[in-house]
């Protein structure tokens, strides 16, 4: 290349990384906090637009902005959801530093926040299969037993479903529970749900923001193939001492903050538990099921430039049954976050985790005590880098120590005929670097677009199985079966020693391209490695389920992902439309052999193969934004499928090699939510829901052998439970606010499943023993359920 063709080259690198014809420009540095004008608490995604240079940015997840903007005068607007909107004068001719505070929007406004240049900037971002709710709207909905639930609130949401009621977790388009990342304030939470599925851990008092990402995944996130749920708590009032809480019919809340030291450190602490079986014991019912969870958050700014955070959480599950079975589970987690502005336009986030989850059995009829779980230890430090006002950059560094407790069996007492047995620890270690860039290339065309680079190292353990060939799992070509391998001999192994490492490139890209400030048409591409399994083969996990670590014989999955949409708002943003394409693919998604053992099995490599899944569909979602009537339609068409073929020619493979529905296939989802405001007092919510069926084995023969019937199945999954469907209604009923708003309060009723549908949580199949028939039993768990909640808050 010669000396002109090398002057020309770098000029048009500048212009492209500038995002501006104009590069003599002198800039300066307009950066701040966005806070909450009564609480001091920062605000998450806050849209700053300078309207005079057609450029805009929002808050990142600790309320900081920075733009780069010439020399001269400007109007700065500040508008966020449920806030009132800000606009401010400014001359900037050196750089500056520029807090906002917003105050909450009151009912007697007549002008609403959002503009359409905030949903134009929207439009434009190339941010897409990302589903956010606020807390506000998922306070609305109505749920069972009225007890607000974050996850119960995304099931509404297209391409998010689950295992039916009762079940525990979510899947996002067509993928397992075991592959959502699920972060509160950036640890990891292994079991999202309480009481078996029946309420999320997620205290609704303590959140602050969430966000699902379905697809477009930024770089910054990796370890899980299917989804992101990204939650924060709330910093905590540092003006003034509050409380809110709630009594419903089988739990209660109570959350209390306030100022460590007035508008520069606050706390806060929140609490639940459910007392339902507190009313079986009132019948003599020694059973009984409850759970409790504790919520804290400490803040402090140290300087301008420096703060810290220390948050919490911990959560209990407690079933029992006459004494004789105890089951306990649940996570706790503790995170201690610096943020640190190292210059005008770069923000960094220092974080050491902690996440533990634990599961234990106690069973005294037998004699023994059953402990499991996984422990990790997280240290990230993330970087944001304002380049300029079309060019932002955000890398990091994340390092992550996993112990894998399986199972540790342990007698009660001397007397019990249960000897010691532990299950082999396993360890692991994964790090990753990642670089990602939000650039606005043109007016129209953006772009987010970067990489990350995992790598995973399975750490030695105390014992180490050796099979014949090195092929744990043997296929029977006799009996046409696969069976688990005779082990060779058991070998130890330092702690130190690498048994098994991998390294994936994961490049991620989306792109969006505004046909003009109310259209706009998108893609995404995500490379996503996930180095953990849970080991279950059930449609919706159990606590007894344990985490497994990638290794020799268990591969880390890999997931291939596009997505293709079109976004629209109509009418001033009164309406606004949203439809999505996607296809996926993921290799080394493990399958189970025939009568899998999984409870208590040390050897789980023994009884898995390696197969593939893929997921594909299309996702509309239909929002009206404004009046007094609001709400949406969601719907998602799809498939999701996986198959496991024969390792060799001879070899049938499960479901002789050919695809099948995963357990959590759902054709058609359909969903409706509104919310009516009658007047200032009464607010009227509705859900309904359609789902198709679970997809199903049924036996489709039978034969007798030594007098025992025997059935016989068909291919996996080949059956469908019947369509699944429901209404929900509640109504909201806010009293006068005291004229000085020291306290304030809302009841909230509720009807779930108001015409009482029977829908199927499984169907069994048995022989009637007055006519000598097969029947099949449909087991249903929710009939219709009213519920009455009070909500307070001074």
């Amino acid at each position: 290349m010669n000396k002109k063709l090398k002057i020309r080259f770098l000029a048009l690198l500048l212009i492209f990384l500038s995002g501006s014809d104009i590069i003599s420009q002198e800039l300066y540095v307009l950066n701040g906090v966005v806070t909450d004008a009564a609480s001091n608490e920062t605000l998450i995604g806050v849209n700053i637009l300078v309207p005079e240079a057609g450029t805009g940015v929002v808050t990142n997840d600790y309320g900081y902005y920075s733009l780069k903007l010439p020399k001269g005068d400007y109007k700065i607007e500040i508008s966020y959801l449920g806030y009132q909107s800000l606009q401010q004068n400014i001359t900037l001719d050196t750089n500056k530093k520029l807090d906002f505070q917003l105050a909450e929007a009151s009912e007697s406004l007549e002008e609403i926040v959002i503009t359409s240049d905030i949903e134009g900037l929207n439009i434009r971002k190339p941010e897409m299969s990302v589903n956010k709710l606020s807390i506000t709207t998922i306070q609305k909905l109505p749920v069972v037993f009225g007890e607000v639930d974050v996850v119960k609130s995304l099931l509404l949401l297209p391409g998010v479903s689950n295992a039916g009621e009762g079940s525990s977790g979510f899947n996002v388009r067509g993928g397992a529970v075991d592959q959502n990342l699920i972060l509160l304030d950036e640890a990891t939470i292994y079991n999202s749900s309480h009481l078996f599925g029946l309420f999320s851990v997620f205290n609704p008092d303590a959140i602050k923001d969430l966000k699902l990402y379905k697809g477009g995944i930024p770089a910054k996130y990796g370890g899980r193939v299917s989804s992101v749920l990204d939650i924060y708590q709330r910093d905590g009032n540092s003006k003034n001492f509050k409380m809110q809480g709630g009594i419903g019919a089988v739990s209660s809340r109570l959350l209390a903050e306030g100022p460590i030291v007035k508008d520069k450190g606050s706390f806060l602490v929140g609490a639940r538990s459910s007392y339902a079986h507190l009313f079986l014991k009132l019948t003599d019912n020694e059973n009984s099921a409850y759970f409790y969870d504790l919520n804290t958050k400490l803040s402090y700014n140290l300087d301008d430039r420096n703060k810290l955070l220390l948050s919490g959480y911990f959560g209990r599950d407690v079933f029992n049954i006459s004494q004789n079975f105890e089951n306990t589970y649940g996570n706790a987690v503790l995170n201690l976050r610096w943020n640190h502005i190292f210059s005008d336009n770069i923000f960094t986030n220092l974080s050491v985790i902690y996440s533990d989850y634990y599961y234990g059995l106690n069973l005294n009829f037998v004699g023994f005590n059953w402990d499991s779980g996984i422990t990790n230890l997280n240290i990230k430090y993330d970087f944001n880098h304002y380049i300029n006002d079309a060019l932002q950059l955000k890398y990091g560094i994340q390092n992550t120590y996993y112990e894998f407790n399986p199972g540790e069996i342990e007698p009660i007492d001397s007397e019990s005929g249960i000897n010691y047995f532990k299950l082999t620890n396993k360890y692991a270690f994964e790090n990753a670097v990642y670089l990602s860039a939000e650039h606005r290339i043109s007016e129209n065309f953006s772009a987010e677009y970067g990489v990350r680079l995992s790598n995973f190292f399975r750490l030695g353990q105390d014992e180490i199985n050796t099979y014949e060939n090195n092929d744990p799992v043997f296929y029977d070509p006799e009996r046409d079966i696969y069976r688990e391998a005779d082990i060779l001999e058991t070998v130890e192994s330092s702690r130190n020693d690498i048994l098994e490492s991998y390294s994936n490139l994961e490049p991620r890209i989306a792109l969006s391209y505004a046909l003009n400030d109310n259209q706009s048409v998108k893609a995404s591409y995500n490379r996503m490695a996930q180095y953990l399994h849970l080991i279950s083969n059930t449609s919706s996990p159990t606590p007894l389920d344990v985490w497994a670590p990638s290794g020799e014989f268990i591969k880390p999955q890999i997931l291939d992902q596009y997505a293709v949409g079109y976004f629209r708002n109509f009418k001033e943003n009164r309406y606004s439309l949203e439809v999505e394409s996607f296809y996926k693919n993921i290799d080394n998604r493990l399958d189970y052999i025939d009568g899998a053992n999984l409870i208590a099995n040390n050897a789980v490599e023994r009884i898995v193969l390696s197969g593939e899944a893929r997921a594909y569909g299309l996702e509309l979602l239909l929002r009206k934004n404004k009046g007094r009537l609001t709400g949406w339609a969601g719907y998602t068409l799809s498939r999701s499928e996986q198959r496991t073929q024969g390792r060799t020619a001879q070899e049938p493979g499960i479901n002789a090699g050919d695809w099948y529905r995963t357990n959590f296939d759902k054709t058609h989802d359909l969903s409706i939510t509104g919310s009516y405001d009658l007047n200032k007092k009464w607010q009227l919510n509705a859900n309904f829901i359609y789902q198709t069926g679970l997809a199903t084995t049924f036996p489709n023969a039978q034969y007798e052998y030594e007098g025992i019937t025997v059935p016989v199945y068909g291919e996996r999954n080949g059956d469908r439970l019947p369509a699944y469907h429901r209404l929900d209604l509640s109504a909201t009923y806010t009293p006068g606010i005291d004229k000085d708003k020291k306290f304030e309060s809302f009841w909230n009723f509720g009807i779930y499943n108001v015409y009482n549908r029977q829908n199927a949580y499984s169907i069994s199949f048995r022989e009637n023993t007055d006519t000598g028939q097969n029947e099949a039993v449909r087991l249903s768990l929710f009939g219709i359920i009213p519920s009455v909640t009070y909500n307070f808050k001074f």
